[in-house]
């Protein structure tokens, strides 16, 4: 009886465990080894699942505590190995928790150099929170990890420093 009841309780965690395993997908899920500090890890979310080979878009997440000073060009830098492609016409910044789309100046992107360059018309204002959304964006052709770093440049910098503000640790199944 002891042996069934044990066997019950394991099935049934088992089981429990599936539903919430299945609808994680495209979200970060608990990283414990990524030689990223936790407060440097940005969130993020991929709209329809990070599967490769397939478009999804990617909402990189930034909290306002993390923006110290205004910035006036955000620089996502990712890995060489990284092989997917962005649509820079579908590229959106929203700001703030009414999610306040800002018409973007410029994007460019550095294919050689593994960067995409994002001016907003306004300089965003310390302390908003900010999403970077990446719209019909390509995954790559192979699965795994990817380490898309942030960086920003505020207004007035005279040596057009970029300061770090985290990284997103992508995964794409």
């Amino acid at each position: 009886m002891r042996r069934l009841l044990s066997a019950v309780a394991v099935t049934g965690f088992l089981l429990a465990g599936v539903p919430a395993i299945t609808s994680a997908q495209g979200l970060p899920g608990l990283t414990l080894f990524s030689g990223v500090k936790s407060e440097n890890q940005l969130s993020y979310r991929l709209d329809f699942g990070g599967q490769t080979r397939d478009w999804d878009r990617y909402r990189l997440r930034i909290p306002g505590k993390k923006l110290k000073m205004a910035v006036e060009k955000f620089v996502i830098a990712y890995p060489d190995y990284y092989d997917g492609e962005f649509d820079t016409g579908e590229i959106e910044i929203k700001v703030g928790s009414k999610t306040t789309k800002l018409a973007k100046d410029e994007v460019k992107w550095d294919k050689q150099g593994k960067v995409l360059e994002l001016y907003p018309k306004e300089a965003i204002p310390a302390g908003k929170s900010v999403e970077l959304q990446l719209s019909n964006t390509r995954n790559p052709d192979f699965p795994g990890t990817f380490y898309f770093n942030c960086l920003i440049q505020s207004p007035g910098d005279k040596t057009a420093l970029t300061r770090y503000v985290g990284t997103w640790i992508i995964s794409i199944n």
